[in-house]
């Protein structure tokens, strides 16, 4: 299997390579040169898999001429060994219709450990007995920095920066990542927004005084390897849900459009999937894009759903590739006059392809505020807000739907993450697990920078090992 930039300016890589380099030399976006396909009989035999054995079947064919099955197998039982639950992603069912996928039972209690923990592994193993010393630059919303430092804390040949938006994440998702204290691990709490952090990731991977001294990588979900891993969540659930005799509807919260786009791959590949939700909180650009085509950028609104807090979403980019007929040349033009304007228009046919599979909402706080309290009233479950997005966008989409088709809302984080805002919804306060031990007594250490691109770089470049 090789790999692509959504550009078209950047050489195709295989899997070993775009894991290791995360983002294209050209600005764009890796993805297959083509999505493996599984017909309803590749389907019908992960029944009775456990997660691992799902994740091999699943992953096998992107990973193909970098890594053999069983080592694949291998990395999956490493990466997945330390869950707090033997189903990895369990389902719980709410209702008739509706279900909760549970993604955190991973060491930092949030979905991104799925995929981070694996690609811990990953990087682990393409690494072994080398001499490529990897300096890792990634930007947070909140989850992305605590998942991916604790899988490569300490590792050999890794350093890892992780920038976040100062006062913008959550006490419990900071300190995740500012307690961690290995020599390899650097934070870096910025003036600005998710977006501005993001930006200046983006910007170094394009910058030759940064390339040119460092071998850069990348742990956001520009990641291929990271979406990838996402890829298997959705078949694992659909299959326990009557796939591929039965199609299933995903409800996602959505943020950087990764774990969307995740679902939207799987579909590509010939999963039975009915309907993809995106669903936002009020920094709307997806919802907008969607459905009137308005992808212009304003200014980030906080909210109490940080990890939804953007407003460039940069996986969009590899949906937008996949619309425009995967023409390279066409997409590179269009995120040029983005890039430069903020602003730009999605054309009707390429919206029309979209809505083919995509839905959107957009849930307010008090949307969020209301399917919390339904939640916990009507199910007696704690959910956190950003779950609560999804779910209040799950139920606003179910009458479109075919009576007979489940519908799953993505359960991205652990309420305990988010314990001010559940508390104030529901009156009750979700306490930590007993695996985050005494959080809040341990010490922290970040810096402390501007928003300023130099002042960024330079931290990077004087520490970095590499």
């Amino acid at each position: 299997m090789d790999y692509i930039s959504t550009r078209s300016g950047a050489p195709a890589l295989d899997f070993r390579g775009v894991t290791l380099t995360g983002l294209a030399s050209d600005g764009g976006l890796y993805i297959p040169r083509a999505w493996p396909q599984f017909g309803p009989d590749d389907i019908a035999a992960l029944a009775g898999l456990d997660y691992v054995e799902t994740a091999v079947r699943v992953m096998t064919p992107f990973v193909a001429g970098s890594l053999s099955e069983d080592e694949l197998r291998d990395l999956c039982r490493a990466a997945y060994g330390s869950f707090a639950h033997d189903a990895v992603t369990p389902l719980v069912q709410l209702d008739a219709r509706h279900w909760l996928l549970e993604l955190f039972h991973g060491p930092t209690l949030a979905f991104k450990d799925v995929a981070l923990q694996l690609l811990g592994q990953l990087f682990g193993r393409f690494l072994a007995g080398g001499d490529i010393h990897l300096t890792i630059v990634g930007a947070t919303s909140g989850d992305t920095g605590s998942a991916a430092i604790d899988a490569v804390a300490g590792r050999e040949h890794i350093d890892i920066f992780m920038l976040h938006p100062e006062g913008r994440v959550s006490d419990v998702q900071r300190r995740q990542m500012t307690t961690i204290l290995a020599p390899n691990v650097h934070n870096i709490a910025i003036d600005g927004s998710f977006d501005d952090a993001q930006a200046m990731v983006k910007r170094m991977f394009g910058d030759p005084a940064v390339t040119g001294s460092v071998a850069l990588s990348a742990v956001n979900s520009i990641n291929w390897a990271r979406l990838m891993a996402q890829i298997v969540y959705y078949f694992y659930a659909a299959v326990r849900l009557g796939a591929p005799g039965r199609a299933v509807a995903f409800s996602v919260p959505t943020g950087n459009f990764g774990d969307v786009f995740a679902g939207y791959a799987a579909a590509r590949m010939g999963l039975p999937v009915a309907r993809l939700v995106v669903a936002t909180n009020v920094n709307d650009i997806l919802h907008r894009a969607l459905t009137s085509g308005d992808y212009s950028a304003g200014s980030v609104t906080p909210t109490a759903t940080p990890s939804m807090d953007i407003q460039v979403s940069s996986n969009f980019e590899r949906l937008l590739f996949d619309l425009a007929g995967r023409d390279g040349n066409a997409i590179a033009g269009m995120m040029a006059d983005f890039e430069r304007h903020r602003a730009m228009t999605i054309p009707a046919d390429m919206r029309a392809g979209a809505s083919q599979l995509f839905t959107s909402a957009r849930v307010d706080a008090d949307g969020m505020a209301l399917a919390l309290a339904h939640a916990h009233g009507r199910h007696a479950m704690l959910i956190d807000p950003h779950t609560a997005v999804g779910y209040a966008a799950a139920r606003g989409v179910a009458a479109a739907l075919p009576a007979d088709v489940p519908i799953v809302t993505l359960a991205t984080a652990h309420p305990a993450k988010f314990r001010d805002a559940v508390e104030r919804a529901t009156g009750v306060r979700p306490a930590l697990p007993a695996r985050l031990g005494n959080l809040f007594d341990r010490e922290e250490r970040y810096a402390r920078l501007p928003g300023d691109y130099d002042a960024v770089r330079d931290y990077v470049l004087e520490r970095s090992r590499g």
